[in-house]
């Protein structure tokens, strides 16, 4: 957190009996995340089904696709929905490593010129993920504290801005540094490479929740 990219640089560099290993480590920030969900009664990686059907980008598309799977299988959306809303949190908690995937794609394109081993722009990626969890968790602890103070929290648009921003810059910020101690990123370029990052891991997320609305709507 205070570091980044050194985690990285340690396991590259073989390292690593002292610090737990990327995966470990992913786990861990998982469980307090997904922890940190239930207390505040929130959900950033998976969406209800109401939400699919009316708030989200791809909401024309998830209507036809549920009304087809209900007549395919025989029921009402009422009696559908809890089993969905149900299904797809507990799936977001196993399959939230695989938005670490594409991210660790980009890496050697953005960084061709390092010429390190795919499991480095891996390990990058796990660490990168831990960090965003455990972010998450604090800006969830932030709405908390503003709801129990009487404020709206999430459910306020001016919070829900303020805390995209402070995630965002804090991402930017992250990967500024770490790109710099990991692959020796200088310059312009690499302020614009931060950027451009923190703009994927905003465009992944939200690939995540079409991908993780599919295979649930496929799979209950």
């Amino acid at each position: 957190m205070t570091r980044p990219g050194a985690l990285t640089v340690a396991y590259v560099q073989g390292r690593r009996l002292r610090y737990l290993g990327p995966f470990q480590l992913l786990l861990v920030a998982n469980v307090l995340f997904f922890a940190m969900q239930s207390l505040t009664s929130t959900n950033i990686v998976s969406s209800t089904l109401d939400s699919h059907l009316h708030h989200q980008d791809w909401s024309g598309v998830a209507q036809r696709l549920v009304s087809h799977r209900l007549e395919t299988t025989g029921t009402t959306l009422d009696l559908y929905t809890p089993l969905f809303d149900q299904a797809n949190v507990l799936h977001a908690k196993s399959f939230i490593i695989v938005m670490a995937l594409p991210f660790a794609l980009l890496l050697p394109v953005l960084f061709y010129r390092s010429r390190q081993p795919f499991v480095a722009y891996a390990v990058f990626s796990l660490h990168f993920y831990a960090f965003l969890l455990l972010l998450f968790c604090v800006l969830l602890a932030v709405a908390a504290v503003d709801a129990w103070r009487g404020g709206t929290g999430l459910n306020s648009t001016r919070m829900d801005n303020v805390l995209t921003f402070v995630n965002l810059a804090a991402c930017a910020t992250y990967l500024y540094v770490a790109t710099g101690r990991v692959y020796g990123a200088k310059g312009a370029l690499r302020i614009a490479k931060a950027l451009a990052l923190s703009l994927a891991v905003a465009g992944i997320l939200l690939g995540y929740r079409f991908v993780l609305f599919l295979f649930t709507l496929y799979t209950t």
